[in-house]
């Protein structure tokens, strides 16, 4: 049985962090130094199944070889050009990830962040050249509950009180209504709205899926408003819910799909905006850009990242992650009634709602810890099991079988 590193090399290094690195995380006691596949091995040497897979940015395991063959390959001939001069790799991922989303253009960026940002911007100037909203009066209406990062503009609109304290003044031009409810958002349509924003599957909440015909509701609502549904897919897309994108796991196209993370292959930091060039076409030359947006490194890595999607067959990733929930799924139920109160699912992406007279999510992620299973709390007594596609059958019921072990010492 694994225990909580508290040799010299990981007290060493935590010292190091505390010391020198502003403290706006709070990390499990494990100090990783190598990864392969769905495993990390820290600096004392132990060994855990990660489980939490970089927030879905690491949806192909760590050190994928086929990503990393890209990335080696790229690094020994160009791996930045800034967007003064074309690359070699630039327009074959963009057209790669058109066809693969079912889209005519693509914004390159670097973080989801950024995605986000950039579509807010996109949004608002469709809104004034093409629907004809006055100028500066654009809205755009999101969910409460949503994570969509951690810029200004973005925490302008975040309802977690973390997230906003001590950060205005903020940003104007957000409507707030509550997830899942298509009449609320409805009613807060205005002739200035723009856009919807929403996660088709709220994943920092904990893994919050909305109720059946939420999405369609949302798509028939811009429709009727003629305004953009914009999908933020940063960790809900390219493969986690056993679709490539879980509006359309939910036969919903959304008009803009912003999309991170995954993309980059847990190797460099690659994100996008994805959309038809009706919407994308406002963009003009100086209006946007990114230094190391579409570098050629994150290009090649992306493109192979778009080629594991693309083998949709019975063995490829889309396929595991479907079977692979259905496998968690099967065992978190046993749960229910023992030391967790409800789970929620979408393809290998579980919310765990442990009996919060048991502890806090922290305190379960910390025992699960000591027996070699690393995962992510959020929101008071919620865990998160989101492990790389690349697991096994037998590494998805170690991961369940520890924390069944871990409520029983609470119990």
């Amino acid at each position: 049985m694994t225990t909580i590193g508290t040799g010299r090399a990981t007290a060493h290094h935590e010292r190091l962090v505390d010391g020198y690195s502003a403290h706006n995380y709070h990390p499990l006691p494990v100090v990783v130094a190598e990864a392969a596949g769905a495993w990390v091995t820290d600096v004392e040497g132990r060994r855990y199944l990660d489980c939490l897979a970089g927030y879905s940015a690491l949806n192909f395991g760590h050190g994928h070889p086929a990503l990393v063959a890209a990335a080696h390959r790229q690094l020994d001939r160009v791996t930045l050009t800034s967007r003064a001069f074309g690359n070699d790799q630039l327009g074959p991922f963009c057209a790669e990830l058109a066809a693969l989303v079912g889209k005519q253009q693509v914004l390159p960026m670097n973080t989801g962040a950024e995605a986000v940002e950039s579509g807010l911007k996109v949004a608002r100037k469709w809104g004034y050249e093409v629907k004809g909203v006055p100028e500066d009066r654009a809205r755009i209406v999101v969910a409460a509950g949503g994570f969509h990062g951690r810029t200004i503009s973005i925490v302008s609109f975040s309802t977690d009180p973390d997230a906003r304290g001590g950060f205005g003044p903020f940003t104007p031009g957000f409507d707030v209504v509550p997830y899942g409810d298509p009449h609320a958002l409805r009613a807060a349509i205005t002739p200035d709205t723009v856009a919807v924003l929403i996660e088709p599957v709220q994943g920092e909440a904990g893994v919050v899926v909305p109720p059946a015909g939420y999405l369609a509701a949302v798509r028939e609502i811009c429709d009727r408003a003629g305004v953009l549904f914009v999908a933020d897919e940063v960790q809900s897309g390219l493969g986690r819910t056993g679709h490539v994108l879980a509006t359309r796991g939910a036969g919903v196209d959304a008009d803009v799909y912003l999309l991170g993370k995954a993309l980059g292959g847990g190797i460099v930091p690659l994100s996008a905006v994805v959309a038809d060039a009706a919407v994308l076409g406002v963009l003009r030359p100086g209006q946007h850009g990114s230094t190391f947006g579409g570098n050629p490194l994150a290009c090649a890595v992306g493109r192979a990242v778009i080629e594991l999607l693309s083998d949709t067959g019975p063995r490829g990733m889309l396929a595991a992650a479907a079977r692979l929930g259905e496998v968690a799924a099967d065992r978190l139920a046993a749960l229910v009634g023992h030391g967790v109160v409800a789970v929620r699912r979408s393809g290998l992406w579980a919310g765990i709602d442990v009996d919060p007279r048991l502890g806090s999510g922290r305190d379960v992620a910390e025992r699960l810890v000591s027996r070699g299973v690393l995962v992510k709390d959020t929101h008071g007594s919620t865990i998160r099991l989101s492990p790389p596609l690349v697991v096994t059958d037998d590494e998805v019921a170690l991961a369940v079988d520890a924390l069944a072990g871990v409520l029983a010492e609470l119990r």
